[in-house]
C-alpha cells in the first residue's frame, strides 16, 4: 500500500476524550479516495457510493503525524474500489481499516459514466507516454 498524505494531528482535531476524532479520520478517509481516483480515473466527477465496515483500532494524540494509504482492490466499469489504512507516523500503529471504499465515475449530467480503466496508472508513466507520443 503507498501511504499519499500525511496529516497533523491539531487542537481542532480532537475529541472530547483528548484523541483524534474518529469524524474527522472518515472526513480525510473519504476526501483521500476521491482525491485518489479523481488522479485514476482522470475525471473531476467521481462520487463516494459506498464505504464498507470501519474498524477503529487504535487512535492519535495532538501533534502525532498519521498518514493515510489508499489501495485499489477492484476496478469496475463504472467504479472504482480502494481499501485504506490509516497510521500513526510516531508509533507506527494502525489508527484504522476500511475493507472497501466504492467511488463511481460521473459524466457531466451526474449518471455514471464508464471509464476504460483496469489497472493503476502513476502520473509519471502518464507524462513519459504523452512526451513519447508528442516526439512520434
Amino acid at each position: 500500500m503507498r501511504f499519499h498524505t500525511r496529516k497533523w494531528v491539531k487542537p481542532e482535531d480532537l475529541s472530547a476524550n483528548g484523541t483524534l476524532f474518529g469524524g474527522k479520520v472518515l472526513s480525510w478517509i473519504d476526501e483521500e479516495a476521491i482525491l485518489y481516483s479523481i488522479i485514476q480515473l482522470e475525471n473531476k466527477r467521481v462520487v463516494t457510493k459506498y464505504i464498507s465496515e470501519i474498524n477503529f483500532m487504535s487512535s492519535a494524540l495532538e501533534g502525532d503525524i498519521i498518514e493515510i494509504g489508499i489501495e485499489v482492490v477492484q476496478f469496475g466499469t463504472t467504479s472504482l474500489t480502494l481499501n485504506c489504512e490509516v497510521r500513526n507516523k510516531m508509533n507506527h500503529e494502525t489508527i484504522v481499516m476500511v475493507d472497501h471504499i466504492i467511488v463511481v465515475n460521473l459524466d457531466e449530467k451526474g449518471q455514471p459514466k464508464p471509464h476504460g480503466k483496469s489497472k493503476v496508472e502513476y502520473v509519471k508513466d502518464r507524462l513519459k507516454k504523452e512526451q513519447e507520443e508528442k516526439k512520434a
